[in-house]
């Protein structure tokens, strides 16, 4: 069934060209309404740079507590802040709903939902099946639609496509559809929505065309790409180059932990070579909403075409074994000083994902607790950002659990702490003053300090 609703480009039927024209000069105007799906770390930044750039911008989220917050002016995003929120509320460019029948408004609807994997580490779609269907249950002709969730090459294409056109409506001619990775750094500062430049590929030229000069109205930079399977593409080798390098240094961290060669004095040498290297810092494991998931989306769909990836997937079992390296140095540690982990009461430092942000989403630090709590050990942690575990998809039992104060009391009364994000409001000559045993994931003091083991 083709939806007929009240369009305000006024297109004639089956025209390709007016519908183009009438959405190219919308976009050009500002005038065109953008529907952003999904208000996290991706969603609502998105959705106040193009509120900030002067379009109406219409957020839909399932979450009614975040429609709550955002219609008070109000972030949940600590690093976003609530002036930006507050101020698009205020001049009646943002609007936020969790009514999925208000989708047929936009003339441009961008998808930025989790692309999680499932506990066999494979693609987990739902999110993105689910948007697509509320999205073709409204689709109207001169509508844009563009994914920009991370995923494998070939979604928009194979997923999207066919699924959008059991409208009735045929893309290309009566709706547009396009690929443009999201490239968000959560509390970062030197590169912004705005600055970060923007790839885009469309599933037919005159939706590359389409997204792109909708891009173009935000972004410093656009990049066109020749297809929607090249900017998937783009995205997944952007964060298997990181997830490499980082299983890099730590597996030569675990080596050189064996030979016993510190590792950040290495990295510190190696980075004074002004040519052929580029510094990758080991840790505890790795987090966020990308660099874990990214190797296996490639690897799953790889497959299809009969090829295992095996760098890509050695890369990932290294990152997924670190947690197991850490609670290994804790009781290495413990057991020098005389003490079985059982019973230890153990301070986990930070259990965001990266430092100075309150994004906790595939964080090592709840492996690392779980492992321990497995052996017996009496586990805490105290995290600045993070006052409440909320909701996490592998580690349920995490949800609830508050952050203990930082205090030269509570720090006596732990055996040991464990550092595993680095936030810079930690006061960390307090803790080396005051604890009994520090196992440092992330070289935050210097070699030799008699209390803290480097893992």
């Amino acid at each position: 069934m083709v939806h007929e609703q009240p369009s305000p480009l006024g297109s004639g039927p089956g025209s390709a060209v007016s519908s183009r024209a009438a959405l190219e000069q919308r976009i050009s105007s500002h005038e065109a309404i953008v529907g952003i799906i999904g208000l996290g770390y991706v969603g609502l930044p998105l959705a106040l740079t193009f509120a900030e750039k002067g379009f109406q911008v219409l957020g839909y989220d399932s979450d009614p507590e975040k429609i709550r917050w955002l219609s008070g002016g109000q972030s949940y995003i600590k690093h976003l802040g609530s002036a930006r929120v507050s101020a698009a509320v205020a001049n009646g460019r943002f609007h936020a709903t969790s009514d999925p029948a208000r989708l047929s408004e936009p003339d441009a609807v961008l998808i930025c939902v989790p692309t999680p994997l499932t506990p066999q580490r494979q693609p987990d779609m739902a999110y993105v099946e689910k948007s697509v269907e509320q999205v073709r249950a409204r689709l109207r002709r001169g509508q844009l639609v563009v994914l920009e969730s991370t995923t494998y090459p070939g979604t928009t294409d194979e997923l999207l496509r066919p699924n959008l056109e059991k409208s009735g409506l045929r893309c290309g001619v009566d709706f547009f559809l396009a690929f443009s990775p999201e490239r968000e750094d959560p509390g970062r500062k030197d590169f912004t929505t705005t600055t970060t430049p923007k790839v885009v590929g469309g599933v037919n030229d005159v939706s590359g065309d389409l997204a792109q000069h909708l891009y173009d109205q935000i972004a410093t930079r656009t990049i066109r790409v020749s297809s929607a399977r090249t900017a998937e593409a783009t995205k997944l080798v952007e964060n298997i180059f990181r997830a490499v390098n980082i299983a890099l240094v730590n597996e030569l961290k675990m080596v050189y932990d064996r030979m016993g060669v510190d590792i950040w004095e290495v990295m510190d040498a190696a980075e004074t070579k002004p040519f052929g290297f580029m510094r990758f810092n080991p840790g505890p494991g790795w987090g966020g909403h990308c660099i874990p998931l990214d190797p296996f989306y490639l690897s799953w769909k790889a497959r299809e075409y009969g090829i295992s990836p095996k760098f890509v997937e050695l890369a990932g079992e290294i990152n997924v074994g670190m947690p197991s390296f850490v609670v290994g140095k804790v009781q290495l540690a413990l057991n020098e000083r005389e003490l079985p982990v059982k019973g230890s009461r153990i301070l986990i430092l930070g259990v965001a994902y990266k430092r100075d942000i309150d994004d906790y989403r595939e964080s090592p630090a709840f492996e690392i607790m779980e492992l321990l709590e497995g052996l017996g050990a009496r586990v805490s942690y105290h995290d600045p950002h993070i006052p409440v575990v909320g909701r996490t998809r592998h580690h349920a039992g995490k949800a609830g659990m508050q952050s203990v104060p930082l205090t030269v009391e509570g720090l006596a009364r732990h055996d040991a702490v464990v550092i595993v994000t680095d936030h810079a409001a930690v006061d960390y000559a307090m803790v080396a003053a005051h604890a009994k045993l520090i196992i440092d994931t992330r070289g935050t003091y210097p070699k030799g300090q008699a209390n803290v083991v480097r893992a």
